[in-house]
C-alpha cells in the first residue's frame, strides 16, 4: 500500500524538523519545500521553490495528500524596520499564495492544508482575559500580521479542501527556538524577568505542538483555527524562576527595565514585554491530550542531555 505523503514548507526548521520525524515514525512518506538543492533520504523526498520569484517544483503539491505549511520569515529574528515588516507579512502572504495556485490550476484536490499561525493574533496585549480561537483579531502589527495569513488560506478553503490554522504560542524544545537565546544567560547565572515580569507566556512543548498537527491530520473533523499553547498562568516571573531553578539558584537580578529592552530591540520589544492568555479547551475537545502540561517538567526535558 502507498503511504500518504505530507507536504512540509519550512519542513527544514526547528518545528520541521521535529514534525517531520514524528511522521516518518507514524508511517508516511514526507516531501520538503526547499529554497536549495537536497538530496532525497528514504521517505524523506526535497522539493525546490522560489517565493519571491514564485516558483516551485509542481510534483510536490500534487503527490500530497495533506499540506502543513509553516513557512514565514521568523518574526523574532530582526528589529521591525518598515522593510522587515513587510517581509514578515509577504514571505506568509505570498507562499501560501503560491500552493494555492498550483492547487487551483490542477484542480488538485488535498485531505487537509494545514497551516502555522500564532496566538499573536489576539494582540500585543497584556491582561486577564483568556482567548478564544472566536475573538476578533488584534488591531495591531502581530494581530494584522496573523490575519493576513489566516486570511490568504481562505482561497484554499474556497476550492472545498479541510483547512486548520494552528495558532501556536512560544516553542519550547531542545537546543533550538526561544530557548536557545535564553539558556546561555540563565546557565550564568544572569537570568532575570523582563519588564514588569506580569507579562502572560502561552507555552508548547515542540513534541505537543507536533502531536497537534498530527491530530490535523488524522481527525477530519478538525476545521478552523485552533490554539496551541497551555493555559496554565504562566507569567513572565514564573518562567524565568523556574529555569533559574533548574540551573540551581534564585534569581538575585533585577527585572530587566522596559527601556532597556526597547533600546536593544526596538518595537519588537512587544514580543517580550506582552502576553495574553489562551484557552485550550477547542483543542482537548478534539481528544487532544498535551503531554507537557507541567511548565518544569517541560523545561527540564528540553534541557536534559
Amino acid at each position: 500500500m502507498m503511504k500518504k505523503n505530507v507536504l512540509i514548507s519550512g519542513g527544514s526548521g526547528f518545528i520541521g524538523s521535529h514534525l517531520t520525524g514524528l511522521l516518518i515514525a507514524k508511517g508516511y512518506s514526507v516531501s520538503i519545500l526547499s529554497r536549495s538543492e537536497k538530496q532525497n533520504k528514504g521517505d524523506i523526498f526535497y522539493y525546490k521553490w522560489d517565493v519571491i520569484n514564485q516558483t516551485i517544483d509542481e510534483e510536490a503539491v500534487l503527490k500530497a495528500d495533506y499540506i502543513i505549511h509553516l513557512a514565514g520569515e521568523n518574526i523574532a529574528e530582526k528589529r521591525w524596520t518598515a522593510k522587515r515588516k513587510a517581509a514578515i507579512i509577504d514571505s506568509r502572504e505570498k507562499s501560501t499564495q503560491l500552493l494555492y495556485s498550483v492547487l487551483k490550476t490542477n484542480n488538485k484536490k488535498l485531505e487537509a492544508f494545514i497551516s502555522a499561525s500564532a496566538v499573536g493574533i489576539y494582540g500585543a496585549v497584556n491582561g486577564e482575559e483568556i482567548c478564544s480561537e472566536n475573538m476578533p483579531p488584534a488591531n495591531d502589527f502581530l494581530g494584522y500580521t496573523c490575519q493576513r495569513w489566516e486570511g490568504t488560506l481562505d482561497f484554499i478553503e474556497n476550492l472545498h479542501i479541510r483547512t486548520v490554522k494552528i495558532r501556536t504560542g512560544l516553542v519550547l524544545g531542545k537546543n533550538d527556538g526561544f530557548l536557545k537565546k535564553l539558556l546561555p544567560l540563565f546557565k550564568f547565572r544572569l537570568g532575570s524577568a523582563l519588564g514588569s515580569g506580569k507579562q502572560y507566556m502561552p507555552w508548547i512543548h515542540v513534541d505537543d505542538l507536533c502531536s497537534i498537527y498530527f491530530q490535523a491530520i488524522v481527525d477530519s473533523n478538525m476545521e478552523g483555527p485552533y490554539n496551541a499553547a497551555m493555559n496554565d498562568n504562566t507569567t513572565n516571573t514564573i518562567f524565568s524562576k523556574t529555569l533559574a531553578r533548574i540551573f540551581g539558584y534564585p534569581i538575585w537580578l533585577p527585572n530587566i527595565p522596559v527601556f532597556v529592552l526597547k533600546l536593544v530591540l526596538g518595537e519588537m520589544a512587544i514580543i517580550v514585554l506582552t502576553g495574553r492568555r489562551v484557552s485550550s479547551d477547542k483543542i482537548e475537545q478534539t481528544g487532544f491530550q498535551f503531554k507537557f502540561k507541567n511548565l518544569e517538567v517541560a523545561l527540564r526535558d528540553c534541557i536534559a542531555k
